[in-house]
């Protein structure tokens, strides 16, 4: 049984974004300073062209201007970007091949990579220009930002529609920038974890890992073993009804995401957080009985049985079910929290796991203690330490192997640690995480003779425990994601609090326009 999308809130504010509004009064000058908008990731370069303006109107056209092989992916990002106006604006806003006031175009520089993008506002046009639809799709997400915030409303709304002159040149720091979300602890449906997709895609996230399987339930459909879902996945944390994915739940997720250029990453935690599985099938036990299924949040007391053949047999057919659903070239096998497996079989396990998981095709990523173990060619490794030696040695251990290693430190990047003592739900075991705290770190110098050519990039994981609804995760979410995605894309040289503070003031507008349930957090100065 799976928990309905409850409806979301009516709109409860429909302000211009602030760094577009003229202050009431103004002190002439031969050349008033154009302020910079409040751009989340901050762009690798912007200047603001003076005397430019650009209006939105009802006869503004998208235009489309890409080779054969790039037009359809370009026309659908035009096609996303025309949806979304014509909702707020009313306006029609035609997709167009060439022609067109705002225009896209794939003809950009190979030297732009795949996500980079050069983006123009005067007053004749919007021009994005990439070498990619990616890159087309990463711009179009900035401009949405220069527009009013009343443009991502879901009704039409009286405008002018105007864009202050600008050029941006953008591309991102790493190619991993992500964010997790736990769907076994508490189930969420199809529809909620697309809305988590649509926020997350807004700032330029590329990695949606979806953490399928726990003690607590089992949410990805295999056939070959089906009581991991039908039993495994009927319960959550509490005791609650739980649910699964089937196969074409799973498709659509995958669709959806990849259509907002986000990858999903399967993780099927293991040898512990298994108990799910092991509930569901006595065999997987090691003495042939089928432990109770488990709705509590405590953790390392599940293993699968390390001995048995059939715990490989069963590997082969999981991993290969989930690796035939995602286009993707990564699978994440866990491996933390296995306190329940002695090392030396843990070791003997992972190696086995994953060999499975690369004759798959598909590259192994797992929590940062699988850096004890033999890893696969092109493996990562995702750090969740709290500063803490033995972590930081797991990491560094991994690197010397040729791992890459994915930044998520829990003091910093957990999503779900509360932001004060006061905070409603979430945990605190890694402590207290506030605004400023989840921005304010480095991801290459964090784990010091860490090479910074060995991290990967960065990933914000929201653990669901104390989290049953989507309200709840976009508390707990907004607005530190947004912080965690500009580590992951702007350049070093851009990250500063007190610059990023004031630009993050200027999302709240936003956040009212599109019904975000976000944390006010006092030491923003909200617009």
């Amino acid at each position: 049984m799976k928990r309905l999308l409850r409806p979301r809130r009516p709109l409860i504010g429909l302000l211009t974004a602030a760094f577009l509004a003229a202050p009431l009064f103004a002190v002439p000058t031969a050349a008033a300073a154009t302020p910079a908008p409040a751009l989340i990731p901050k762009p690798v370069s912007q200047q603001p062209l003076s005397g430019e303006t650009f209006t939105l109107q009802a006869s503004t056209a998208i235009g489309v201007i890409a080779s054969a092989s790039k037009r359809a992916a370009a026309t659908k990002v035009a096609e996303q970007l025309a949806a979304q106006l014509r909702r707020s604006t009313g306006f029609t806003v035609p997709v167009v091949p060439d022609a067109g006031t705002i225009r896209l175009s794939t003809n950009g520089a190979s030297s732009l990579g795949a996500e980079g993008y050069q983006l123009r506002v005067d007053h004749t046009a919007v021009t994005i220009t990439a070498a990619t639809p990616e890159g087309l799709f990463r711009g179009v997400t900035t401009l949405r930002q220069l527009l009013p915030a009343k443009a991502d409303a879901a009704t039409p709304q009286a405008g002018p529609w105007k864009i202050a002159g600008i050029a941006i040149s953008d591309s991102p720091r790493f190619a991993y920038r992500g964010t997790m979300l736990d769907v076994s602890r508490h189930f969420f449906s199809v529809a909620e974890v697309k809305r988590y997709i649509d926020l997350a895609s807004l700032y330029k996230l590329n990695k949606l890992h979806l953490h399928l399987a726990d003690d607590q339930g089992w949410r990805i459909q295999v056939d070959s073993w089906p009581r991991l879902t039908t039993y495994g996945g009927s319960l959550e944390v509490g005791g609650t009804p739980g649910g699964y994915y089937t196969k074409a739940d799973f498709a659509e997720i995958v669709r959806y995401a990849g259509e907002r250029y986000l990858t999903v990453i399967p993780e099927i935690d293991t040898p512990g957080h298994t108990n799910a599985a092991l509930a569901s099938y006595a065999d997987l036990n090691c003495n042939g009985v089928a432990p109770p299924l488990y709705t509590g949040t405590n953790v390392g007391f599940s293993s699968l049985c390390v001995g048995k053949e059939l715990t490989y047999s069963f590997l082969d057919d999981v991993f290969g079910e989930v690796a035939a659903q995602t286009p993707g070239d990564i699978v994440h096998l866990g491996g933390d929290e296995a306190h329940s497996t002695p090392h030396a079989d843990y070791v003997t396990f992972l190696n086995k796991a994953s060999t499975i998981v690369a004759g798959h095709g598909k590259r192994v990523m797992g929590w940062h203690e699988i850096g004890d173990t033999a890893l696969p060619a092109g493996s990562i490794v995702q750090y969740w330490g709290t500063d803490d030696t033995k972590s930081r040695d797991l990491a560094r251990l991994a690197a010397t192997k040729g791992a890459k290693v994915v930044m998520s430190p829990a003091n910093r990047a957990y999503l779900d640690m509360k932001y004060n003592k006061n905070t409603p739900y979430g945990l605190d075991w890694a402590g207290l995480v506030s605004v400023e705290k989840a921005y304010s770190w480095n991801p290459t110098t964090l784990i010091p003779n860490l090479p910074e050519s060995a991290v990967a990039g960065v990933e914000a994981p929201l653990w669901s425990e104390t989290l049953d609804n989507i309200d709840k995760v976009e508390f707990m979410a907004f607005p530190r994601l947004p912080g965690i995605a500009e580590l992951g894309w702007s350049p070093a040289s851009a990250l500063n609090w007190t610059a990023y503070k004031d630009r993050l003031a200027g999302q709240g507008s936003r956040w009212d326009v599109l019904s975000v349930n976000f944390y006010r957090a006092p030491e923003i100065a909200w617009r």
